[in-house]
């Protein structure tokens, strides 16, 4: 597995970088780290002439690799800072997870299916990226032996965020997720937890792969 590149994909690249501009997302602190992450290297290789197409891509065991603009606007809305760290929730092919590691401290990413682990893990091994580590699990569990985070991110639907994942939020922490039923049209949503409860603003339409309990038994 390699990340060497050309001329041809830096060019591919910095135009992949406009779009995301032309397409709303403002901060450059994302808008670098998503720079730095070859989307090739997370893509099937049959699908590599749709790397940097804003198209949701197929990927193993049934799932998904969001378009960009949705991986990018997620991570503009959880706010990211150096000295923090994140909770993800379902590692899929890990894109998200690397884009997340130049953004935080420390990224811990879970997901049910141990293969599409393996697989992510092999990437950030050959991105160097020393700050993220994979596990196999039940995302709706959390991890909570590496609690508490100071942001989550869902990349799954549910019709509300599992009470695991709340109570492993610090007070002040931050929530993106997919809410909505599997089948249908699902909203994204912000929360902040509060010392009051939690406050919630609604960002955007999306549609996500269901968010499923426990770990696969196979694959």
């Amino acid at each position: 597995m390699s990340t060497g590149e050309g001329d041809g994909e830096q060019a591919e690249r910095a135009a992949f970088i406009l779009r995301l501009r032309q397409r709303g997302i403002r901060d450059l602190a994302v808008l670098r780290a998503i720079e730095l992450v070859p989307r090739p290297l997370f893509v099937d290789p049959m699908m590599r002439r749709h790397a940097y197409d804003d198209v949701a891509l197929p990927i193993a065991c049934g799932q998904t690799m969001s378009q960009p603009s949705l991986v990018a606007a997620m991570t503009e809305a959880l706010g990211v800072t150096a000295d923090q760290t994140v909770l993800e929730v379902g590692t899929g092919s890990g894109y998200q997870a690397a884009v997340l590691s130049h953004l935080a401290a420390r990224v811990v990413t879970v997901d049910r299916y141990r293969s599409l682990v393996s697989e992510a893990q092999t990437r950030f091994e050959v991105l160097g990226l020393r700050n993220v580590t994979a596990y196999v699990g039940d995302g709706m569990n959390g991890m909570p032996a590496r609690a508490p985070f100071d942001r989550i991110l869902v990349t799954a639907a549910a019709t509300d965020i599992p009470a695991a994942l709340m109570d492993q939020l610090k007070l002040g922490g931050v929530i993106v997720a997919p809410l909505g039923a599997p089948e249908e049209v699902q909203t994204l949503v912000r929360i902040v937890k509060e010392q009051s409860g939690r406050s919630r603003t609604d960002l955007m339409k999306v549609r996500f792969v269901p968010l499923v309990p426990g770990a696969a038994a196979t694959l």
